[in-house]
């Protein structure tokens, strides 16, 4: 199986002065058990949080830590990862095991470790300035609607009910029906001296931020 090494790196504006070195942070491990990536996405997950976290703290440099670390989870993780891998079409530059030269589905995970492997393989061949342009310039669109950060709905009630009242909501599972493939859960939250407020999910987590979102609106909001 071979690769256009060249074409991703006119894609990210990059050239590389270790050549084995890109194409190691390509390489998944069902293709060389030992020259492969794992290494070195383990160190650009590291490069990658510190990056985003410094420019974090450079946007927002009266924001509480908890919204900060809010913010940096939902840049920072697996999924989002994986939609900038997308972007890049980085998948197609994946070496992976293949006996039968056939077009194969790479899994996401995959594809997400793999951009990360390319951001550590980006700051040892071109040091720390050059792989903090390369990343904010990847996740520039994404910690621009960070300015916006979206809390779960049972994040929100909770904080609001710690301070105001000292405790945590109170959730109660009412009913679960349904067929086993199409199950339909239905919850109440209640907060201190307050009526329960009941809401429906086909899973237990969405019944319980669907009637938390209830009970903030109808209580905190008014």
């Amino acid at each position: 199986m071979k690769i256009s090494t060249s074409n991703l790196e006119k894609k990210l504006n990059l050239e590389f002065n270790d050549q084995k070195l890109f194409l190691r942070s390509l390489t998944h491990k069902s293709y060389d058990s030992i020259k492969n990536n794992e290494k070195i996405e383990f160190l650009g997950d590291r490069v990658l949080g510190l990056i985003i976290a410094k420019k974090l703290l450079e946007i927002y440099p009266s924001e509480k830590e908890g919204i900060l670390d809010k913010k940096f989870a939902s840049l920072v993780n697996k999924k989002k990862c994986l939609e900038i891998a997308k972007h890049i079409q980085l998948e197609k530059y994946i070496l992976i095991f293949n006996p039968k030269n056939k077009k194969v589905k790479i899994e996401d995970k995959v594809v997400a470790d793999c951009l990360e492997a390319l951001i550590g393989a980006v700051y040892l061949d071109k040091g720390l300035n050059i792989v903090e342009k390369f990343i904010l310039n990847l996740w520039k669109d994404h910690i621009n609607a960070s300015i916006i950060t979206q809390i779960d709905a049972k994040t929100n009630l909770q904080e609001h009910s710690l301070k105001l009242f000292k405790i945590l909501p109170i959730y109660k599972l009412i009913s679960n029906t349904g067929p086993r493939h199409k199950p339909l859960f239905k919850v109440s939250v209640k907060l201190k001296n307050t009526k329960f407020f009941t809401a429906l999910g086909n899973s237990k987590k969405d019944a319980e931020q669907n009637a938390a979102t209830l009970c903030f609106n109808n209580i905190i909001k008014k």
